[in-house]
Order: structure tokens, then sequence, then C-alpha cells
């Protein structure tokens, strides 16, 4: 199930951006999740970070899902190995699935290398497995990015 979150403007002068918001809605209806991935509107587990989308303004939308019997290195891999739509993952390589298990772990995706949308996936243990957020943002055609100094780079989405 997906429920719009917020928007990047104030709540009292927001007004939706009708492309930002289709984008973000293809990007979540395109998500492509492990197999036995059942959508939730409430999830287990409380995440304790959020994606930091730096440049806007952007539409945003945020939906989870819980899978039963799979651990955080088993979920992010299938995710960096299964592509959402047409995103390239930011993530370097694989998830170590040997040692001790995973609390969590985030993947993420762009259209394009350093661009500040998409979609970053976190995956949080539970007790029988793994629930996954997904955080999808899509800037506006107005959105811009804040200078940084001395030639300083924002983090690819999902690194963070």
């Amino acid at each position: 199930m997906t429920a719009p979150a917020e928007s990047s403007e104030p709540a009292a002068t927001a007004t939706r951006d009708a492309a930002a918001l289709a984008q973000a809605q293809a990007w979540l209806d395109a998500a492509n999740l492990p197999p036995g991935a059942v959508s939730t509107d409430t999830p287990s587990v409380s995440f304790n970070g959020y994606q930091d989308w730096p440049c806007g303004p952007y539409e945003e939308l945020e939906a989870f899902w819980v899978i039963a019997g799979m651990t955080v290195a088993e979920a992010a891999n299938w995710l960096i190995q299964n592509p959402t739509a047409d995103l390239i993952t930011t993530h370097y390589g694989l998830v170590p699935e040997e040692g001790v298990p995973l609390d969590g772990a985030t993947v993420g995706y762009v259209p394009a290398a350093d661009l500040q949308e998409g979609i970053v996936y976190t995956v949080a243990r539970t007790s029988d497995g793994v629930v996954v957020r997904a955080e999808v943002a899509a800037q506006t055609d107005t959105a811009t990015c804040p200078p940084l100094p001395d030639g300083a780079t924002h983090g690819a989405p999902g690194q963070g």
C-alpha cells in the first residue's frame, strides 16, 4: 500500500507538483521486491534514520513491505541484483552474508549518476524476517541543489 508522504514544501504553502508526484508514483509502482514481500501500512520496526534529499523542491512517497524468512543481507543483495524500473544502483557491491547478522542495510537507486532523486530501500531485521521501507523522491522542474563549500559534493542516495 502506498501512502503519500509530505512534500518538501512547508505544509501551509504546499502545492503538489503533478509531474514530480507522477514520477515518484511511477518509481514506487515499479518497486521490485523479493519474492514473498507483502505490503503493509504499519511496519513492525522503527527506522532510526531517513534519506536526506538535499535538492528541492521535490515530491516524496514512502511504502513498506514485510518479508518472512529472509535476512537483511539476502534482501539487500536481492534488491541490488534486481533493479527497480530503469534506475541504477548507488551500491558498490553485495552485502556480506557471512558473520554476524546485520540489523539493517540501505540500497539506493537513481535515474542517472550524480542525481539526488530516485528510490532508497532500507532493510531492517525483525524476529522472523525483514521489513523493507522505500523512500521515493522526484524533483520538480525548478529543483536546485544548494552549493557546498570547497568543491564538496553530495553523496549518492542510499549511501548514508
